[in-house]
């Protein structure tokens, strides 16, 4: 009974260390590479541009009033009476705060425009990820190209299983 007891407890001690040693299935993927591969990545990158074109243009019509003004200025600035010079040198410097104003609400309002327009793609993308890894029983999927994982052991690369759930060839 003894040997029976000792028998059962070695083979549960087995089971359990060699299910605990059970290897994990690792890939990894590059999900910038995905990105750029998406045919969505287009439109967005064209629609970004469109967006960032129109802030431009209001930025090249802000400068070309600023420049105006300030030619303006320096060619009759002689002839001006001090409140007028005054009153026109205030116009100019406001203008300049304006620019700069814009300037940094334009860069804002580019990047949110960017992350608004990248997100479908990007979670896209992640489920694309988390069906390829479910479906082929991948316990980890490594993000290649953030730069944190700088050695990892032999793996799949996963792009290509997730590349034809997507449909892109």
């Amino acid at each position: 009974m003894k040997q029976v007891i000792t028998f059962c407890l070695l083979l549960l001690i087995a089971s359990s260390s060699s299910f605990a040693q059970a290897k994990q299935k690792i890939g990894h993927i590059n999900s910038n590479d995905l990105l750029l591969l998406m045919p969505e990545r287009d439109s967005a990158e064209a629609s970004l541009k469109s967006y960032a074109g129109q802030l431009e243009l209001q930025l090249a019509s802000m400068t070309q009033e600023y420049e105006k003004k300030l030619t303006d200025y320096e060619q009759n600035k002689g002839v001006m009476t001090d409140l007028i010079r005054e009153e026109k040198e205030q116009d100019i410097l406001s203008i300049q705060r304006r620019i700069q104003e814009f300037q940094a609400k334009a860069q804002e309002s580019l990047q949110k425009k960017e992350s608004e327009l990248m997100r479908p793609l990007v979670d896209k993308a992640n489920a694309a990820i988390k069906a390829v890894a479910d479906g082929n029983g991948f316990t980890y999927i490594l993000d290649t190209s953030v730069g944190v994982v700088l050695h990892y052991p032999e793996s799949d690369d996963i792009l290509p299983l997730v590349r034809k759930h997507l449909g892109i060839n």
